[in-house]
């Protein structure tokens, strides 16, 4: 009988319809082969030869129970079928109309007993009387932003957004550039002490606070912002400005917690070799600029044993002041954060605003030698960016150039193809094998800010590196060197990755805290990806050719040796600053020049020979 079928067996409509307690045993009664085979045994055992009748006999038998097997086996499956077959329908469908519908492919049923069995249908067919949710819109209006300036100076400024949790924070026009020789490190040491003990709360009360909501706080120093921020759930919107607020205003700087922290940034500047790229973008700007900039933005190691509570209660008094604090949130109904915020703020006393500390790029050259053999050196090559976030088209082209120079390691740990289309990239990368990283940066400050390459190769190619590291600089300076589809790449990455960002609500909230510290407002996101579509091909190459009139900065860490007691500076124009100098004092062991790594006067001349 089972032969005879054509059919063809779909076990995905089979199983789709067998209760979950089904087995074999249902189909099959296997007792027959059992009883057959125990039979066979004893005639084995006994020896007993039958004659060629009785064998005959015997096989006929056989036959005829494995029929009754099969005939048995439809039955049931029959019987079966009408049991379960419209469980699949149950499962899939929502209404009768949907379960009867048939469908042209057999099922296992149809294998088995040569009928048709029932089929649901596909799972991307719409249910009948089931209306589908309307679609999103193209154009979803950005929540508006809202501020008031209280009478003592400070901002209080808020944006709405979906989503049942909010973001808070602190932000105040203060950095290392204030800092002084003996409030040195003071930047540094007051991110570390951040939601710390103060007059109203232990440091173990502000954890278990912190904890009972869910929240999570976080603190950012800079050399120009200090932020606080704080995020949790909306429902908790007082308790977050509350505590957030306590903290940025009632420090105490117990002893033993600022001792804990110092023993804290003594071992992390013991472990800065293993970071040389961190080491070499603090070096960059401490020998490229005199003055505010050039202060360090890391604790030199020798202020460690001065610094004390007293001397950042000192810091707090005179630079956390109203006209130069900003809350900024995310997420939360300006009246509700207004009322909430006010009176713990408004009593703040009005004092005036200070200047902003004067800083002076000179360039210059920073070599140190690595404690150990490493077989490795790292390089930055720099130049400076007149006019800062200030001169805000100059800062966006700049932000749209490094994304069209690019680089990155030698392996992509973004995942495959990250970052390969970027010139750097394709035109280094790929060609010199020795590199095992080659990426373009920039820091860009209010006023000023730097634009460069850093390189990581092995020692004995260092030379080469900053060949080539020139060549690109000088590349991107020269008129069409740069074609309309590289730029517009990078334009669309720009713009891309700015929208990313601002999907987190943490980045948001200190986007308009930074930004009304910056420019008194906050700039829509849409002006932005405007000033970025407008670039065009001159706009890069007038931008680059602005950066290579400015003096070379040079960076160096790798295996050296030792040719003096000191460490190498140059300064291309003018000697280095004592601030500078104070800065290499403290940070650096004697030294060392990094060997293999060309002179700066060799390399500035590269630059000023066009």
């Amino acid at each position: 009988q089972l032969a005879s079928l054509n059919d063809k067996p779909s076990f995905s409509s089979f199983f789709s319809v067998l209760p979950l307690n089904f087995s074999l045993r249902h189909l099959f009664p296997f007792r027959n082969h059992q009883t057959c085979d125990r039979t066979h045994a004893r005639e084995t055992e006994t020896g007993a030869r039958q004659p060629p009748s009785s064998r005959k006999a015997q096989f006929l038998r056989g036959n005829n129970i494995k029929v009754d097997m099969y005939r048995s086996a439809a039955s049931r499956l029959r019987a079966l079928k009408g049991r379960v077959g419209n469980l699949g329908a149950t499962r899939y469908a929502a209404s009768s109309a949907v379960a009867s519908t048939t469908s042209s492919s057999p099922g296992i049923f149809s294998w088995l007993i040569g009928e048709r069995a029932s089929s649901f249908p596909p799972l991307n067919s719409p249910f009948e009387g089931v209306s589908s949710p309307p679609s999103l819109p193209d154009y979803v209006e950005p929540s508006k932003i809202k501020s008031k300036t209280l009478p003592n100076g400070l901002t209080i400024v808020s944006e709405t957004a979906p989503g049942p949790a909010a973001s808070i924070g602190m932000y105040i026009d203060c950095g290392s550039i204030y800092e002084t020789p003996q409030s040195c490190g003071a930047t540094h040491l007051l991110e570390r002490m951040a939601f710390k003990s103060t007059r109203n709360r232990s440091h173990f009360r502000i954890v278990r606070e912190v904890e009972a909501i869910g929240g999570s706080v976080a603190s950012s120093a800079s050399r120009e912002q200090i932020g606080y921020s704080f995020d949790a759930l909306k429902t908790y919107v007082p308790e977050m400005v509350e505590l957030l607020i306590d903290s940025v205003r009632n420090p105490v700087f117990i002893d033993w917690e600022v001792n804990e922290e110092l023993k804290r940034v003594k071992d992390e500047l013991s472990q800065i070799s293993n970071n040389p790229q961190g080491l070499l973008l603090e070096a960059i700007h401490s020998a490229g600029y005199t003055g505010a900039l050039a202060n360090p933005l890391l604790a030199p190691e020798a202020a460690l044993s001065r610094l004390n509570g007293d001397i950042l209660e000192e810091f707090v008094a005179e630079n956390y002041t109203a006209p130069r604090m900003i809350l900024a949130a995310s997420g939360v109904e300006f009246e509700e954060l207004l009322s909430v915020a006010e009176p713990l703020l408004s009593d703040l006393p009005l004092v005036q605003h200070p200047e902003a500390p004067k800083s002076v790029y000179v360039g210059g050259d920073y070599r140190r030698q690595a404690d150990l053999p490493v077989h490795v050196t790292h390089v930055a090559l720099a130049f400076e960016v007149p006019g800062g976030w200030h001169n805000e088209k100059e800062a966006i082209t700049l932000t749209v150039l490094q994304m069209l120079m690019g680089g990155g390691g030698s392996f992509s740990a973004g995942g495959p193809g990250k970052g390969m289309h970027s010139r750097l990239y394709l035109r280094v990368l790929n060609n010199y094998q020795q590199l095992q990283s080659f990426s373009a940066f920039n820091s860009i400050f209010n006023n000023t800010g730097l634009f460069g390459i850093y390189a990581t190769t092995t020692s004995d190619f260092v030379a080469k590196a900053v060949d080539v590291a020139a060549g690109e600089l000088i590349s991107i300076a020269t008129p069409k060197q740069v074609s309309e589809t590289q730029l517009n790449r990078a334009k669309e990455a720009t713009k891309s990755a700015v929208l990313m960002n601002l999907e987190s609500r943490m980045i948001v909230a200190e986007d308009i805290g930074r930004q009304y510290l910056t420019y008194g407002e906050r700039k829509p996101v849409d002006h932005f990806l405007k000033a970025v579509d407008e670039i065009t091909l001159k706009d890069i190459t007038d931008i680059s050719q602005k950066l290579l009139a400015s003096p070379l900065t040079m960076a160096s860490y790798g295996d050296g040796n030792n040719i003096s007691s000191s460490p190498f500076i140059c300064g291309s124009l003018i000697p280095p600053s004592s601030e500078l100098m104070l800065f290499i004092f403290l940070c650096s062991p004697p030294l060392l020049a990094v060997i293999h790594v060309p002179s700066y006067e060799s390399v500035n001349s590269i630059f000023h020979a066009k």
